[in-house]
């Protein structure tokens, strides 16, 4: 049994332990809830402009001039994987990279496909696998804005309209609610609109100054839109995913603490104990 002195160092570090882990819940919480009003805000517009685009999808297609949402033979892939720059929220980083390893491996196997990373932790996990890194970006989460966003939702625009890649597909952790986080895989280019021919007369739609002025300027706009939340969503699942790490390494902490605590109780009475023991032996060789 470890003596008393290795005892109590042990209960000191397990106490500053769940001390430093109650406070980083704490701080996730507070972050939490507001890149989870972010992200709430900004999916009904998202949505609803996926959804303009969708009722008036039928007449792009195959116009040369909305080249953002049409198909074309695959030779190159682009994967743009998005993790967190910091770790301590359990599988949140290593989800999101295990799912883009499978999803290439399973649909590209011998297509060319390269990687942009957006996080820390995505760059150091695909550093170690087959596919060349063509940017990491881990600076975007200190000041997560649109404006800063669009800057990549362009850079990919034009490497889609140049041909450079002929897919281009996000792979990200989405926000559900505090405990539950999606690894979600999407094609973000070309655009995929879903048509809905049959309720067509249903939507009534007035354009100004015309249809393909409109929808020229949508697309572009509903990209940006779209990695925006994208990110967002990353960024709330993010805290979500670190708050519950945190929540049950100070369940943890407190359960060990509380075994060591009955360890160190156990030892100190058997220490009483030896030395009653020792002071009756002691008298009784007195007295003999």
């Amino acid at each position: 049994m470890a003596n008393l002195k290795d005892i109590r160092s042990r209960i000191k570090s397990v106490k500053s332990t769940r001390q430093i882990t109650s406070a980083m819940k704490m701080v996730s919480a507070a972050k939490l809830r507001k890149a989870q009003n972010r992200v709430e805000q900004l999916r009904p517009y998202a949505e609803k402009l996926q959804q303009i685009l969708s009722h008036v999808s039928n007449s792009m297609s195959g116009d040369k001039d909305f080249i953002y949402i049409n198909e074309r033979p695959v030779k190159k892939v682009l994967m743009v994987i998005i993790t967190s720059n910091k770790g301590l929220c359990g599988s949140f980083n290593s989800k999101v990279v295990k799912q883009s390893l499978t999803f290439m491996k399973e649909n590209y196997a011998e297509t060319e496909v390269e990687v942009f990373t957006i996080g820390k932790k995505a760059n150091d996990m695909m550093k170690k696998q087959p596919y060349k890194i063509v940017r990491s970006e881990t600076d975007i989460f200190d000041d997560l804005s649109f404006d800063s966003v669009s800057g990549f939702a362009d850079q990919f625009m034009s490497w889609f309209a140049e041909s450079t890649y002929d897919k281009i597909f996000t792979v990200y952790n989405s926000f559900i609610n505090t405990v539950t986080q999606e690894v979600k895989t999407e094609q973000y280019l070309p655009m995929v609109l879903e048509s809905e021919e049959e309720d067509d007369e249903t939507y009534d739609y007035i354009f100004e100054p015309d249809k393909d002025a409109i929808t020229k300027e949508l697309i572009p706009k509903s990209l940006r839109t779209q990695l925006f939340k994208d990110l967002l969503d990353s960024a709330a699942a993010e805290h979500g995913a670190r708050m519950t790490a945190m929540h049950q390494a100070t369940d943890n902490a407190t359960e060990l603490l509380e075994e060591i605590t009955l360890q160190y109780n156990k030892a100190r009475q058997t220490a009483i104990t030896n030395e009653l023991l020792e002071i009756t032996s002691g008298a009784d060789a007195l007295k003999g």
